[in-house]
């Protein structure tokens, strides 16, 4: 490695899921080893993929799908793998605590370390991402991880629509923002199809923040059983890493698994982010309105 050059090699992963754990583990461990074996260091898996995306429906009965943080099974298998490989894993999982319940995410450092937990704070409610009836509002605020290679930033899937969240993840030091998602067709209207938009968005955060982005999305049909009879989706897939000036840098498709890699030198990016200016040149005391739901001008 040069002399004043951080070099990071990050990943994508994209796989369709059954609605079966242990599949869905294998899945996810054959890919994480693949993608170490191209050398990856930080490896990204997609949301919620222990399962079929559950939130198509509301139903009681996969309430039974969350299980608690300390001692989480899927956590500690991947906490041995991270060790085992000497990479760093975001790990999603539906977490149980007492009574209630978030989507969440422990970031795995590269030695096994569990470094904390993230939970979604932005719970979308729509056709077919019916999140609001399963996930509270996440508590724990937009939080960075000093990792063995990077600084990262962790987001869920609808936070990666709030430039907020990306800001709120770089003023903190995140060098690398990370969106597992899980995103495809709407079931009320098969003609809608967000792709672009969605990708496009999270460029704005990457060229916004001069980082680099990692984004895992998952690919498949999954029906689901509503109480009005089948739901659908099909996931788009387009798991994608971009450069910190927005570049796609590296792609998959909608149908296909993948495992894709991007190296970055950190250093290097820190250095034109120092002289882009944004940072320097930010003034928070005309930023108050954000602190507003309708733009009015906030109270003293």
């Amino acid at each position: 490695m040069e002399k004043g050059s951080r070099q990071v090699v990050v990943s994508a992963l994209q796989f369709a899921c059954t609605d079966d754990v242990p599949t869905n583990l294998a899945t996810a461990e054959r890919l994480v080893r693949a993608a170490h074996a191209k050398g990856a260091n930080i490896i990204l898996i997609q949301e919620l993929f222990e399962g079929y995306y559950f939130c198509q429906a509301q139903r009681e009965d996969f309430f039974k799908r969350a299980k608690p943080y300390k001692d989480h099974p899927t956590i500690k298998r991947l906490q041995e793998l991270a060790k085992e490989l000497s990479v760093v894993l975001p790990v999603s999982f539906f977490e149980e605590a007492n009574n209630a319940y978030f989507n969440s995410i422990a970031v795995i450092d590269a030695d096994g370390t569990d470094l904390g937990l993230y939970r979604k704070s932005h719970i979308p409610d729509g056709p077919g991402y019916q999140e609001k009836f399963y996930f509270n509002p996440g508590d724990t605020g937009f939080k960075v991880f000093q990792t063995k290679f990077a600084k990262i930033g962790v987001a869920i899937c609808w936070d990666q629509w709030f430039p907020e969240a990306a800001r709120c993840m770089v003023l903190q030091g995140a060098e690398i923002l990370f969106y597992p998602t899980a995103i495809g067709s709407e079931p009320q209207d098969e003609g809608l199809d967000s792709r672009e938009h969605w990708q496009h968005v999270m460029q704005g955060h990457a060229g916004a923040n001069l980082v680099p982005l990692v984004a895992s999305n998952r690919i498949g049909k999954e029906t689901i059983e509503t109480e009005h009879g089948k739901s659908r989706i099909t996931f788009y897939g387009h798991s994608f890493i971009a450069g910190p000036t927005g570049e796609i840098v590296a792609a998959a498709n909608d149908k296909d698994e993948a495992v894709l890699i991007a190296p970055f030198d950190l250093d290097k990016i820190k250095a034109k982010r120092s002289c882009w200016g944004v940072f320097r040149d930010r003034r928070p005391d005309l930023y108050k309105l954000l602190l507003t739901l309708d733009g009015s001008k906030p109270s003293p």
